[in-house]
């Protein structure tokens, strides 16, 4: 929790800003990268997660590559400074115009998810006198036990090609000049917690890279996604995810050879760093007897509550009263579902305190909007308090 020191200094920024943790980014970017090295591991980091400049900074000093779902998001990642070489694009609806700027740029790899998509980019690539490096995104069929919203693996997913389109068209895809496959992507799905999960997701990987050798294609390189999750109900508690334990699993259950293997994890590396700190406007009691706080936040700063039910901890920062009621917390959109949480628990909450939401720093301001014309949240950093 935030100190009462610095929670006082809060109130000289206008509401609502994300904070972030620099200390903690570092710390779980050092966890991350240590325990991928000793496997020997590469690390690509999901920038839909967070594209802030400072973040993406620190991110690139410990040598991650990124892990892309647009053309801008591989532009932004240049423009960052990240090697091309190290980028990885992968998306189920890829622009031409993004196609084409993923090609010019020489990345690591397009992760094509579709046949067509894999003819698209061999035509693009003739035109620009190119042979472009890909992966095929398959769909595994795996159950990842996590928020439907969120699932990824599953076969009637909208993502990824399946094996039986592979086999029908496994002459035509080695038959094409431009496009080199490489290798092999699937993603199951994200804020994975269970992480027995990863041993079904090992014994998968392993069946379909057998398969697509048997179908003559060599692959030099093996992409598992990403999906960790974080607690999200006690942040304090676990700050930095259990990379040590997953990437056990990994090694133990994981049988592709030498091929290299790569990650792409967004959630795990900035969710906890980041919190929301929003002020609160107002207080109502409904003709129900449901107690109202409204705050000068909504959905168009953080719209995972609203999107898909998810959970975030909320606590008064500046609040002194040993009197704790129930509440809650509504937003300023002019939508119902703008709620943060309909059953708190919390110091007395009046006009004007400061209100965090935590482990926002992952899909909080990156799907920042400005429904009803409201700003963009601002950033402030640790190093600046």
């Amino acid at each position: 929790m935030l100190s009462r020191k610095v929670a006082d200094k809060l109130y000289a920024f206008e509401t609502p800003f994300y904070l972030y943790d620099l200390d903690l980014l570092r710390q779980t970017l050092q966890s991350a990268v240590s325990v991928a090295d000793r496997y020997g591991y590469c690390l690509h980091y999901a920038i839909k997660a967070n594209y802030d400049p400072r973040l993406l900074q620190i991110i690139r000093e410990y040598g991650l590559g990124i892990d892309c779902a647009s053309g801008n998001e591989v532009r932004c990642a240049i423009e960052a400074g990240f090697d091309p070489k190290k980028i990885v694009y992968a998306g189920v609806g890829k622009r031409d115009k993004e196609l084409r700027y993923a090609i010019e740029q020489g990345i690591f790899a397009i992760n094509c998810e579709s046949i067509e998509e894999l003819l698209l980019v061999d035509s693009f690539a003739a035109e620009a006198g190119k042979v472009v490096d890909v992966a095929l995104r398959i769909n595994p069929d795996i159950d990842p036990k996590t928020n439907a919203c969120i699932d990824t693996g599953q076969a009637d997913s909208k993502f990824g090609i399946s094996y039986e389109e592979v086999q029908e068209k496994v002459e035509l895809i080695k038959g094409l000049k431009n496009v080199a496959i490489k290798g092999m992507h699937l993603h199951i799905g994200s804020q994975i917690r269970e992480l027995h999960v990863f041993e079904y997701l090992c014994n998968k990987v392993n069946a379909i890279v057998d398969y697509l050798v048997g179908l003559g294609f060599k692959l030099d390189f093996v992409d598992v996604g990403g999906g960790l999750g974080i607690n999200y109900d006690f942040p304090e508690n676990e700050p930095v995810p259990n990379f040590a334990s997953v990437f056990s699993i990994i090694n133990s259950y994981l049988n592709v050879g030498d091929r290299e293997v790569h990650f792409e994890f967004g959630r795990a590396i900035v969710a906890q760093c980041g919190e929301l700190i929003t002020r609160v406007l107002f207080n109502k009691t409904t003709a129900t007897g449901r107690k109202l706080v409204i705050v000068d936040s909504s959905m168009t700063e953080l719209i995972r509550p609203a999107l898909y039910g998810s959970y975030h901890n909320i606590e008064n920062i500046t609040s002194k009263s040993a009197n704790r009621q129930r509440y809650t917390i509504v937003g300023t959109a002019c939508e119902s579902t703008d709620v943060f949480d309909e059953n708190i628990t919390l110091p007395e909450t009046k006009r004007g305190d400061l209100l965090t939401i935590k482990s926002a720093g992952a899909y909080g301001m990156s799907m920042a909007s400005r429904y009803n014309l409201h700003d963009l949240p601002a950033a402030v950093y640790s190093d600046e308090l």
